[in-house]
């Protein structure tokens, strides 16, 4: 017997990619719900080979569902995640509502799956932002053999990690521009198409994005709170995948030649590094992928001990859906959580 997993927010881009990935994976459920708003119920998703009919989420009864998969927004998590918790089904959360919360986890698998033992006292566990997930993928390994002392990070982020509104408004100005029509701006500050924005999220006191403090304070909670980070959280005109150029200042020696070698044996990790033209990664070539990919490994000569990576993901998969799956499967893989049904 399986376990019985609900996908909430299974209508957004990161929901129908959290059901396409527990197809693809083989993830051992004997059933899957899809779940949303009262004004989605009855849309149709794919799962597989099999067509689910949407149920409304304030509905539902979580007290035989093993698994929630939540990604329906940070308000939404926050009213519903506590009550699903208490109810015993384990919360694995794609929003930003309790990755700073002490009592929950902020997991990456390949990064620190040791910390996830401290989920039951909420009963939740937090995804963390997607240019963390992928940041943190390629920082660990290199940070267990020289100690990394700072980082400084620029983020290229595609606008699917704006939803489909973002995506939508990217292709319909492209659109506008080639056939000389108004170019209408809903979704971001200023036009998007042929354009880049640096701006992502709320501004903060600082003068810093939300986006930019989110980096900081997951690096610092997932990796190690003594690294210092800066970031500037760019959106550009790509429909998915998100890239980074990553500076790095470690405690220790390490070479390009070291880095490339380590990272070849590193988790999650693909090293795509040759000096010649296209011997790089692109966020087209990592859409529907899951490895985090990196190229451009190379020493920086105004410090010392300081290398530069290029470092690049799918944000739907690695970012968001892939990592919660791989959260769960962490769970059913330690023996943490039972199926209920069963019991």
């Amino acid at each position: 017997m399986g376990y019985k997993v609900a996908v909430v927010g299974a209508t957004g881009n990161v929901g129908r990619e959290m059901l396409s990935i527990l197809d693809e994976r083989g993830f051992p459920a004997d059933e899957v719900v899809a779940l949303a708003s009262r004004r989605s119920q009855g849309t149709e998703v794919s799962f597989g080979d099999k067509t689910l009919k949407v149920k409304a989420l304030d509905t539902y009864d979580f007290s035989d569902t093993d698994i929630c998969l939540m990604s329906a927004g940070g308000n939404i998590s926050k009213e519903w995640s506590p009550k699903i918790g208490k109810a015993g089904c384990v919360v694995i959360d794609n929003s930003s509502a309790w990755r700073y919360d002490q009592d929950v986890p902020l997991i990456v698998p390949e990064v620190n799956a040791d910390a996830v033992a401290g989920f039951s006292k909420k009963n939740i566990i937090a995804n963390p932002n997607c240019s963390t997930a992928q940041l943190v993928v390629a920082l660990k390994p290199l940070h267990d053999h020289a100690r990394i002392r700072r980082i400084v990070v620029a983020t290229y982020q595609s606008v699917s990690g704006a939803g489909k509104e973002g995506m939508d408004e990217l292709f319909g100005q492209s659109r506008a521009v080639f056939v000389a029509d108004p170019i209408e701006k809903k979704k971001f500050t200023k036009r998007i198409a042929f354009n880049v924005i640096p701006h992502i999220d709320v501004f903060m006191e600082d003068g810093s994005t939300k986006e930019e403090w989110k980096v900081m304070a997951e690096t610092k909670k997932i990796l190690d709170p003594k690294i210092k980070v800066t970031c500037t959280a760019v959106r550009v005109p790509v429909f998915i995948g998100h890239s980074e150029a990553v500076n790095i200042e470690f405690e220790n020696p390490i070479t390009a030649d070291e880095a490339r070698d380590i990272l070849r044996e590193a988790p999650g990790c693909l090293v795509i590094d040759k000096h010649e033209d296209g011997g790089y990664i692109t966020p087209i070539e990592t859409a529907g992928e899951d490895a985090t990919y990196i190229s451009r490994i190379r020493e920086d000569q105004t410090i010392e001990n300081g290398l530069n990576l290029w470092v690049v993901a799918d944000n739907l998969r690695k970012g968001a859906a892939l990592n919660a799956i791989q959260i769960a499967e962490l769970l059913i893989n330690r023996g943490l959580i039972e199926k209920r049904a069963a019991a």
